[in-house]
């Protein structure tokens, strides 16, 4: 066991306790840090005090590491390539991709000009146009440069950016502070210059309309006090955004709001939901009335999303009498909207094949589905949509296949990539005809050799018997003969698929002997949507309970060294580790909490917090007694682990986070460390007390060198030297 750097004589700073007591179904939980939650919307100033202390705290606690995280954060960067091209969307006039640069924290939207001038993809007999065809471009131009947008206050982060219907307007937004809230902004791209025209406090989706006449309106939602996005505005360019008009309010604050333009450009989809409840409406994008009507109505406990065929139908995703989602169609509603009576089925469910999406194009419709914990494609001819359709799947053991940014509705081939935990994605075209895949180009990462690794699929069984699969990856010269530390990581909620995809990171890692764990537990939607019902409300459990046994799973089969385990997890995933560490603290050798959500029950009750209304159908209302109990078994602030067996500890929290508010993991590592003092240096926290957002630094060059501070700092722990 690597012992406890040598911390200076007057260890970690301690919080200031005040008794304060919650009451609820008779039941009395204490709460001496209650202090530290905000009053009026803001963070007390004594919190801040003492997370600046919290800082200065983890740094010298740290320091040790300093040496090491500069060569494990070089190592990172070189894998970076001197340039990353996206693949290419196209619209009629442009095509349109990104440019990454090493030296560069953000991205740089290009476009190029094509020769095939076809009719507007709202004719249905415009011209296939393919998505790579430069032939007699007039040279490649600059929409976006967001390194110029820098407002140097340390964050920076691009929400939104749509190219108007005419080509000639981009919208963007622009967050500078990393609480999610963003500044909306317009440039003419015939001169590179911005409109006047600026909007405050927008969301994160938004579309354009235009009328016969060629005026635009862009709309956009609108975030309320605790950051729900409750309404749906349209602004006419060239007016007072004090002028700007609501299209779509909803005042039930389970639900938000989105909204996009269909790729067949003859429908706005406007969706309002809730964690199982959905009602979507459609706009007429030529701006004529801006009234949504309704797709299907609202009835509780049923989603839907929509998707519209060009000249003709909308279709449906739905859990209407469907746990895993079948596809119905309906007709572009009148005036009055229309309920659900008019839906007709045109592929019903399939049980072993979570339906997540559909996107339709000329004569073809390309399904997304989970299958066996897989994400696949199926394209389907557009006249028989209950036809067995033809498969596309990664070509990399442990993979995820998706589809990329298509915009052009004719398109004989879609784009997708393709990538795995230790494969830099693979850019490619799928022919819709014969599912045919073309390789475009590879994204770069010098130094690497995929070649080096190996990724493997296990199942361990959870105690309820559920096979919990586990993505296990380690560098092909590391043994799974039980000398090998592991690294776990898990996320485990929302019905959230967290992708197994390319990060420089990794290989660090991996080179280093470390085994890494990808666990799919229940709560997440790896395999289906049933999997996220049984870890959800009164079975949260579960989701602890596979964590835990894919760490008892490799421990058992000998795969790694038992004693050097380590657990990481961010946001609901950071519950997960607060969860984890008070139910089995002698399982992990170091446990990593990245913005944890650990004050369960107190933060269900707060309906001032943002995030907490519409969190209700995730974890329970503590205010139904059956939920509460659920909650007050596994809540971390509620349960601390047991005195003298609890591993290492990383927390980390930012104090302009919207989603999980800074002073919970606050709260928590005052908990810890009061209830075991011989343990408190042991447990750090790594607070950003200046701007970064829910997940980290903004700039991708900041956020590898987080990565690999946290990264040594578990390293470390597992025994693992420089």
């Amino acid at each position: 066991m690597p012992p406890v750097p040598e911390l200076p004589t007057d260890g970690p700073p301690v919080a200031r306790r005040a008794p304060h007591d919650h009451v609820l179904h008779g039941v009395t939980r204490p709460d001496p840090y209650a202090w530290m939650s905000p009053a009026d919307g803001e963070h007390p100033p004594e919190l801040l005090a003492h997370l600046a202390a919290e800082r200065g705290w983890y740094d010298v606690a740290t320091s040790h590491l300093f040496s090491w995280a500069s060569v494990v954060r070089s190592e990172m960067v070189a894998r970076v390539p001197e340039e990353r091209r996206s693949g290419t969307w196209s619209r009629m006039r442009f095509s349109y991709y990104t440019r990454d640069a090493r030296d560069r924290d953000y991205t740089v939207i290009w476009r190029e000009s094509r020769n095939d001038f076809a009719r507007r993809g709202t004719e249905s007999t415009a011209e296939p146009c393919p998505d790579d065809d430069f032939v007699g471009v007039t040279g490649p131009e600059v929409v976006l440069d967001v390194n110029t947008l820098d407002a140097g206050t340390g964050y920076l982060d691009l929400g939104l950016s749509i190219v108007s219907p005419d080509e000639n307007l981009l919208a963007y937004s622009l967050d500078t502070s990393g609480n999610e809230v963003f500044t909306l902004r317009f440039r003419d791209l015939r001169t590179g210059a911005d409109l006047p025209d600026v909007v405050e406090g927008v969301g994160y989706t938004g579309a354009w309309t235009s009328d016969s006449s060629g005026d635009l309106a862009f709309l956009y939602t609108v975030p309320d006090a605790s950051w729900r996005h409750e309404r749906i505005r349209a602004h006419r360019l060239g007016d007072d955004p004090a002028a700007d008009v609501d299209v779509l309010v909803e005042p039930d604050r389970r639900f938000e709001v989105s909204l996009r333009r269909c790729r067949s450009e003859q429908a706005i989809v406007v969706l309002s939901e809730s964690r199982d409840t959905t009602e979507a409406w459609y706009l007429d994008p030529t701006g004529a009335d801006l009234v949504p009507r309704s797709l299907g109505g609202r009835r509780s406990g049923v989603m839907y999303r929509a998707e519209h065929v060009r000249d003709g139908e909308l279709l449906l995703v739905t859990d209407d009498d469907a746990v895993e989602f079948r596809l119905a169609s309906c007709p572009v509603p009148g005036p009055a909207g229309q309920d659900h009576a008019v839906w007709r089925e045109v592929r019903p469910e399939d049980p072993a094949e979570r339906l997540e999406r559909v996107d339709a194009f000329e004569g073809y419709v390309v399904a997304t589905l989970r299958r066996g914990g897989d994400r696949l494609l199926r394209v389907l001819d557009a006249d028989e949509l209950a036809g067995a359709g033809i498969d596309v799947t990664s070509r990399f053991a442990g993979g995820e296949i998706r589809l990329a940014r298509n915009t052009w509705y004719d398109a004989p081939a879609v784009a997708v990539t393709d990538e795995s935990h230790t494969e830099p994605v693979v850019h490619a075209e799928v022919a819709l005809a014969d599912g045919s895949v073309t390789d475009t180009h590879r994204d770069e990462a010098p130094g690497h050799d995929p070649a080096a690794y190996v990724t493997e699929v296990h199942t361990f069984p959870a105690p309820d018997g559920t096979p919990v699969p586990a993505t296990v990856v380690r560098h092909r010269d590391t043994p799974l003969d039980g000398t090998a530390p592991a690294l776990l990581w898990a996320y485990g909620a929302y019905e959230y698929s967290w992708e197994r995809e390319w990060e420089e990171p990794l290989p660090s890692i991996l080179d280093r002997g470390v085994v890494f764990v990808h666990a799919h537990i229940r709560g997440g939607g790896e395999c289906g949507r049933h999997w996220w019902l049984d870890g959800r409300l009164t079975a949260k459990q579960h989701t602890f309970d596979d964590l835990i046994a894919v760490a008892d799973g490799i421990d058992a089969a000998g795969l790694v060294d038992p004693d050097r385990i380590a657990t990481r997890g961010l946001s609901a995933g950071g519950l997960l580790q607060g969860a984890v560490l008070s139910q089995r603290p002698d399982r992990w050798r170091a446990v990593l909490a990245e913005v944890p959500f650990v004050d369960v029950i107190t933060s269900m009750l707060d309906d001032s917090l943002p995030l907490t209304v519409n969190e209700w159908d995730e974890w329970g209302d503590p205010r139904v007694r059956e939920q509460f109990d659920a909650m007050l078994a596994y809540s971390p602030y509620d349960n601390p682990p047991p005195a003298g067996s609890r591993p290492d500890l990383l927390v980390t929290g930012a104090v302009h986070d919207t989603r999980v508010l800074v002073h919970e993991p606050a709260k928590w590592v005052a908990r810890l460390r009061e209830t075991d003092p011989e343990w408190a240096a042991q447990c750090l926290f790594r607070a950003e007390t200046g701007t970064g957002s829910h997940v980290g630094p903004s700039g991708r060059l900041d956020h590898l060198a987080y990565e690999a501070d946290v990264a040594t700092w578990l390293l470390d722990r597992l025994g693992v030297t420089a």
